[in-house]
């Protein structure tokens, strides 16, 4: 994603509505392998039904058969098609795993381009290095302005505990307690948030249990929005890489950072948070994580949304923690991301206006909300989950009491 190139076709109209949208195209009758395929997932082209694809363009079908999955959302985002409930069809596309079988009857060229980056990230470390400012630069430095509009007053981007809350702004709150309490958080404690984000923790921590904060991240502007968040607080926000520092806490926090870390560096990851940990010092960790041990991102997401990304599997962060830490707690409420991104999406839409006037354009828009709405579908569908891992040290002595 360059900067906010901005939102796209003038006539877009968000999730409600398609009634500005282009007639579908005269000739748009799909090759039989492509509605077989959508058929799997009770969708059907140019039907009748919210979640139907509407073809404005018969290209849209040569483009998803040379390039797949990220033929589908290129397509999207360039006005090609449109569904009433796109999160509704990604939902039911994901569940009968669309996306693979789209791989598997590609013309030759996406096979050549799924093996090389299957190849690339077993050999190559995608996350090492440069490459591990390049989601910040990409994605979180797409504009503060976008992420205002888009999240609660705490910029808490990630999933939100929706047990007792009713809209956006409980949930992520009652999410930043849960950590709180999961953590034992009391007043003089020193506390490492890897992958900070726009201070939110931080500032809630450190106004709410009176510990003392130090938060690091890859993003620029989140950088700068979170030292101003956090003013005046015993917090010292850093740009710096997981990887260069060597400090001691009572405690230590990763919420929606994991993502980026990639399988090749779990190992150090979990080696780093064992000897930033105090003997009796706590870890959590927040994560998206899937039953897939395939290991490789999404190539629309990959270009577009979360550069170098890589889902961990259970077994993954089990293997590559065990030597170094122990397990106390884990704790998965995957669905409440889909209620999150829904309610992030419906802030945007609201705050369209504004964000066309800050310069996003129509084509950054659709290719924001094929994303929202690809979340909620890969959530709902279940081929998603999310966890909240507690996690210590072996020399920590007593026993650790799950909270919910």
């Amino acid at each position: 994603m360059q900067a906010p190139s901005r939102f796209m076709s003038s006539n877009y109209q968000g999730a409600a509505s398609l009634e500005a949208a282009p007639a579908p195209a005269a000739d748009t009758d799909p090759p039989s392998v492509l509605r077989d395929l959508a058929a799997q997932a009770s969708v059907r082209f140019n039907g009748e039904r919210p979640w139907d694809i509407q073809v404005h363009d018969a290209g849209f079908y040569d483009r998803v058969l040379r390039a797949g999955s990220l033929g589908l959302g290129e397509s999207y985002m360039d006005g090609l098609w449109d569904t009433q409930q796109l999160d509704e069809t990604l939902t039911r596309l994901l569940r009968s795993r669309g996306d693979e079988g789209l791989a598997g009857v590609a013309a030759w060229p996406l096979q050549l381009r799924l093996l090389a980056a299957t190849l690339r990230t077993r050999l190559v470390n995608r996350q090492a290095g440069r490459r591990a400012f390049e989601v910040g630069e990409q994605h979180y430095d797409a504009g503060n302005e976008l992420y205002r509009r888009m999240l609660d007053p705490t910029m808490s981007y990630s999933c939100g505990y929706w047990a007792d809350a009713e809209d956006l702004d409980s949930a992520q709150r009652a999410k930043l307690d849960l950590i709180c309490d999961k953590l034992g958080l009391a007043p003089g404690q020193r506390v490492l948030d890897v992958g900070c984000g726009w201070g939110g923790f931080a500032e809630h921590a450190a106004r709410s249990r009176g510990v003392e904060v130090l938060g690091i991240t890859v993003s620029r502007e989140q950088a700068e929005a979170a030292r101003e968040r956090c003013a005046g607080l015993p917090v010292d926000i850093r740009m710096q890489d997981y990887r260069d520092l060597d400090e001691r806490f009572d405690r230590v926090v990763s919420v929606g950072m994991f993502e980026h870390v990639g399988e090749k560096n779990h190992a150090e990851f979990f080696a780093r948070i064992r000897d930033w940990l105090k003997p009796d010092g706590l870890c959590l960790l927040q994560t998206i994580g899937t039953r897939s041990r395939r290991g490789v991102n999404d190539p629309w997401l990959d270009k577009y949304i979360f550069p170098n990304g890589q889902l961990p599997s259970a077994e993954v962060i089990a293997a590559a923690s065990r030597p170094y830490l122990v397990m106390e707690d884990w704790h998965a409420f995957g669905r409440d991301y889909d209620r999150t991104v829904m309610a992030w999406w419906d802030n945007v839409a609201r705050e369209r206006d504004a964000l066309e006037a800050a310069g996003y354009s129509e084509r950054f828009l659709r290719m924001w909300h094929y994303y929202l709405m690809a979340s909620a579908g890969f959530f709902r569908s279940r081929r998603g989950q999310l966890w909240q891992l507690v996690l210590s040290r072996p020399e920590r002595g007593g026993t650790y009491r799950s909270v919910r």
